[in-house]
């Protein structure tokens, strides 16, 4: 009985979550890891400061993921990247990532700093602004985080898990994409050149 349940279990996995709903299945994923990555970073707030957890904030991040960058996510992923690009190959794979930091990156960063600028009640003009002080600071690190990531994610993981092997790998990432968000922190190339700011 327990082998049956475990059956079902298995094609209700492969052939729904990751078949007939996969879009679903990613967009809500990248909802849910979004919020936790928040969460982890307000727990590491409140640790130094006195503010209260607000569930709101952690609310926005839910929606953005899932109502935005889930689904940007599933159309570059599933949709696009694998059919111009199909294949494994190590050519293949470097083609794949220089397309992912050179389109994909600034424009991910792009819808998740304005969105949540318009969901915290802001113009999309204060949305630019901010990502227009804060693109440094986000590329640098994605340029150090993505690239390798994504080589293990085109090289090894089948197409129809890519969006979630990326998911997993983005709780890491949305604990930084929190404090980006929720903090006054940019690096220029100034101060990134002469060590920091006086």
């Amino acid at each position: 009985m327990s082998l049956s349940i475990m059956s079902r279990a298995r094609t209700f996995v492969t052939t729904r979550l990751f078949g007939k709903y996969l879009f679903l299945t990613n967009s809500v994923t990248c909802g849910c890891l979004l919020a936790a990555g928040d969460v982890v970073q307000q727990t590491v707030e409140r640790t130094h400061t006195k503010k209260d957890y607000s569930f709101q904030r952690t609310g926005r991040m839910f929606f953005i993921g899932m109502c935005v960058i889930g689904p940007l996510n599933h159309c570059w992923y599933s949709l696009f990247l694998d059919r111009i690009l199909p294949g494994r190959t190590t050519r293949i794979v470097i083609k794949k990532i220089v397309l992912d930091q050179t389109m994909a990156s600034p424009f991910f960063a792009f819808c998740f700093l304005t969105g949540m600028n318009m969901l915290e009640g802001h113009t999309f003009k204060q949305g630019v602004a901010e990502f227009k002080s804060k693109f440094v600071t986000l590329y640098l690190v994605d340029l150090c985080v993505w690239p390798p990531a994504q080589f293990i994610n085109f090289f090894y993981v089948p197409p129809t898990y890519r969006v979630l092997c990326v998911n997993f790998i983005t709780l890491g990432w949305d604990v930084f994409l929190s404090f980006i968000k929720h903090n006054d922190f940019q690096i220029t190339f100034s101060s990134a050149k002469h060590g920091g700011s006086d």
